[in-house]
């Protein structure tokens, strides 16, 4: 089955119809509130506190529900009408606003304690319009979600991933943007409970104390990276230091031998003559 990214835009495959059939399906209710129970136990909340929380990618408030039952007051946002609609007609308590998050948002500084994001930060990734790119798009919702919360608050986006190069993408936009932490893989040894969560840390609470990645769920789950590594861009670097080594010198009296008799069958008549000073290392002058 084609992904729901690949078919249309979320504002235009979340119509009416879709909107309804998505929320009241039990089986996407029960996911749904699996992954939020697991995204806010990521965010690692003081216990008896009531956080103030940014739903991003909200829809019709199914995640809104989980965030009313333990105590939290909200806010959604979302790019579909007709999923705002339907959280509308269910009455949901957080206030609700209609925005792509790829423009970014409009926060105070350091309004939000954390933020939680289920199956939305994939979107981000198309081109759905010809003014849209990926890259761009991330860095300006990154940065500007980066702003919004407070020093030391968490952001959790569970998503699915298409391929190994996206989540670098989206990962590498994320750090560049001031965010730290890193992927969580639940279940990886499993192809139907495997579940990816980022999760981010908006700086550090307190002076010199670092955030602690998550553990994630599942046997052998520490076997899985759980934090950002750029292994891709070392290699390459280390290899170009490598080939660096082992490569002879231009300046070599055979490779200047060489270049001077390439220069000869080509007509040129312009070429030095050989002689024993020809490639000669010169003592450096002080």
């Amino acid at each position: 089955m084609s992904r729901p990214e690949h078919q249309a835009p979320p504002e235009i495959y979340y119509n009416d119809d879709e909107a309804k059939k998505y929320t009241s399906n039990t089986r996407i209710q029960s996911v749904q509130a699996e992954m939020t129970y697991r995204a806010l136990e990521l965010l690692s909340l003081p216990e008896n506190e009531s956080s103030f929380l940014l739903d991003i990618g909200c829809g019709s408030g199914l995640s809104g529900e989980i965030l009313d039952e333990e105590g939290y007051i909200w806010v959604g946002m979302d790019i579909s009408p007709a999923m705002l609609q339907v959280a509308l007609e269910r009455e949901v308590e957080g206030d609700l606003f209609l925005q792509d998050v790829g423009q970014g948002m409009a926060f105070r500084p350091g309004t939000f304690d954390g933020a939680i994001s289920i199956s939305v930060l994939q979107w981000l990734c198309n081109a759905d319009h010809t003014s849209h790119n990926p890259k761009t798009r991330l860095t300006r919702f990154f940065s500007t979600l980066y702003s919004s919360l407070r020093r030391g608050a968490r952001a959790v986006f569970q998503f699915y991933p298409e391929n190994d190069d996206q989540c670098e993408l989206i990962m590498n936009t994320a750090m560049r943007c001031g965010f730290e932490g890193g992927l969580v893989v639940d279940y990886p040894n499993s192809k139907k409970a495997k579940k990816y969560f980022l999760c981010l840390f908006a700086g550090q609470s307190a002076p010199g104390v670092k955030q602690q990645m998550p553990k994630a769920l599942g046997e052998d789950a520490e076997s899985e990276p759980n934090t950002v590594v750029y292994s891709s861009r070392r290699i390459n670097e280390q290899q170009h230091r490598k080939k660096g080594k082992q490569r002879k010198s231009i300046k070599e009296r055979d490779w200047i031998l060489h270049k001077k008799e390439v220069a000869r069958m080509r007509g040129k008549k312009d070429v030095p003559m050989d002689s024993k000073y020809t490639g000669r290392k010169r003592n450096p002058k002080f």
